[in-house]
């Protein structure tokens, strides 16, 4: 077995590299021909345009796509293996054909395909969609009916999916996957969460319950509280309400963690606070504001806190950094 890379590949690709004229041309031999295996037509040739990051982990092969409306086929040249791809939430209505199945899917649907069959997806509009693929082998033993699936559109709104779309955003952070050891975890949380999508077996509903979904519950919960830092109303019971779930639900996905809730919040609230007292730009920033900012009401409390956490006082660390510059 080849060594897993101490980080992902990722390659971005866009159009806006090539002359107009070659766009199209150049599009199909460097991404069509080598990164997805499928023939495009765009619905106008004119102004085409379309944009690929591809992340390639141990066993998940992962393409983020913003492209105009399009017709995307698979044809029996292009059959390369038995492998699957998963299609992921195109923005716009799509459709698919493949094992006598012609499904018209809405936004945000999901779809998986058979990479050892002739298949074709068409694009209605401009979309931005994830693509990606996995062994056969990784997927058959989990899905109670895999050829059953193929072709089947999963509605937009299948829990499972929408898990599996806000874990793969994770893909295009390398910084959260440096290890092979997270790499080949994160790989198998996508295959425990497309098979709660398709229809898991129930051993591997129960083993997905307890791993692939509880691991990207906790991503999103994460998420959710650093995009709301700055809500003084931040809560365990705000972050249940947001993912559909009970408090003691979010209390139990830090349990097995080094921090609980209420320590990863705090630790995030002083990590942003302290990045804007050192920085240099912000230097007449009143440190009451800049608590306030990062979610703190009390500042006794702020004041307390960060001089436990980092060893003096927040003026103390603004004036060491001024010093050092």
């Amino acid at each position: 077995m080849a060594p897993i890379a101490e980080e992902p590949a990722v390659f971005s690709f866009s159009t806006d590299a090539f002359p107009e004229r070659e766009r199209l041309s150049s599009w199909r031999e460097i991404v069509c021909r080598t990164v997805v295996s499928v023939d495009i037509e765009p619905v106008n040739v004119e102004g085409f345009y379309s944009k690929a990051t591809v992340c390639q982990l141990p066993g998940l092969g992962v393409v983020f796509v913003d492209t105009v409306a399009m017709h995307m086929n698979h044809s029996r040249e292009l059959i390369r293996g038995d492998d699957l791809s998963f299609v992921a939430a195109p923005s716009c209505q799509w459709a698919g054909s493949q094992a006598g199945r012609n499904p018209v899917c809405k936004p945000g649907d999901g779809m998986l395909m058979n990479n050892a069959e002739v298949g074709s997806i068409t694009l209605a509009a401009n979309a931005r969609f994830t693509s990606f693929s996995m062994p056969v082998a990784a997927i058959a033993p989990l899905v109670s009916d895999l050829d059953g699936a193929i072709a089947r559109p999963i509605q937009a709104d299948n829990a499972a999916l929408k898990l599996l779309v806000a874990y793969l955003e994770n893909a295009r952070d390398a910084q959260a996957l440096v290890t092979p050891q997270l790499q080949q975890l994160a790989v198998t949380h996508v295959y425990d969460l497309v098979a709660m999508a398709l229809g898991a077996t129930r051993d591997a509903r129960e083993i997905a319950r307890g791993r692939g979904v509880r691991a990207a519950r906790l991503r999103e919960a994460r998420a959710f509280i650093l995009r709301n830092l700055a809500r003084g109303d931040l809560t365990a019971a705000t972050v249940a309400s947001h993912l559909g779930v009970t408090p003691r639900y979010i209390h139990m996905l830090f349990e097995d963690e080094t921090e609980s809730f209420s320590e990863f919040l705090l630790g995030e609230r002083l990590m942003r606070a302290r990045r804007v007292l050192i920085d240099e730009r912000l230097a007449g920033r009143p440190i009451g504001a800049i608590a306030f900012d990062a979610g703190f009401s009390d500042l006794s409390y702020f004041n307390r806190t960060f001089r436990r956490r980092f060893g003096m006082t927040p003026s103390e660390a603004r004036d060491e950094q001024l010093r050092r510059r």
